[in-house]
């Protein structure tokens, strides 16, 4: 079963506090995340082709970078939409036009470079067997339900039961594409991800534990500990620590 990335980058990234730049094209060490997001992908033998969906003033220069570090499989970069919903739904659109709806596709945030191979693999391998598969990582603090509207907290979640949501996220593109018409016609158009959108239509949720170092850079702390993790990284490859 083939399996493609849609890679999702049509955010401004207001929570960075940065002036001009979105932070997918935010540099670190010289390269853009979303290029570091894209390689993940590139380099993954499981992964035949890559649609993304930019910032319409952005493609230019992402299709620059695209062509400039050889990324091969990418086959269309379209314009984002108002939300990650609608960004979404554009690549939907294109990879419809150039996949058979038997495709799995593996929807990533562009901004959530530190992917690994391992998890990519495991899910592809899920959404082959059970039909979609869903990225978590173990909830590493107390979770509370907020259900009081006083200022006091509501019931205390099992922290041993509770996994946060990431990506990517995997279903095969035609009933991708099914769930984001049926929300369409609901007039519903803010899920927050995939996830989201395939549980509210009575969809069973397949996971797959992935690493914790697997973040999303959406604030300026984000980004120092993406640099962070970079560096150790590097360290571990030039010292063998």
């Amino acid at each position: 079963m083939s399996a493609i990335a849609l890679i999702f980058a049509g955010g401004t990234g207001r929570r960075m506090n940065n002036e001009g730049t979105p932070k997918q094209f935010l540099e670190v060490n010289g390269k853009p995340i979303i290029l570091y997001t894209l390689e993940r992908f590139e380099e993954h033998p499981a992964i035949d082709g890559i649609v993304i969906a930019c910032l319409k003033d952005y493609i230019p220069l992402l299709e620059r970078l695209v062509r400039q570090h050889g990324l091969d499989k990418v086959s269309a970069v379209v314009p984002g939409g108002s939300t990650g919903q609608a960004s979404i739904r554009n690549g939907i659109n294109a990879a419809m036009e150039r996949y058979s709806p038997e495709t799995l596709v593996l929807v990533h945030d562009g901004v959530r470079p530190l992917v690994d191979p391992d998890t990519i693999s495991r899910v592809v391998r899920c959404a082959e067997e059970n039909g979609n598969a869903f990225t978590v990582a173990p909830a590493q603090e107390t979770v509370f339900y907020n259900e009081n509207s006083d200022g006091t907290a509501g019931s205390i979640l099992d922290r041993s039961r509770c996994h946060l949501l990431r990506a990517p996220q995997c279903m095969s593109l035609g009933k991708l594409s099914l769930l984001h018409s049926l929300a369409e016609a609901d007039g519903k158009l803010d899920f927050i991800d995939t996830a989201s959108l395939a549980a509210h239509y009575g969809e069973r949720l397949f996971e797959v534990e992935g690493r914790p170092e697997n973040i999303k850079i959406t604030t300026p702390i984000d980004y120092y500990i993406f640099r962070a993790i970079l560096e150790a990284q590097e360290n571990r490859r030039i010292f063998g620590v």
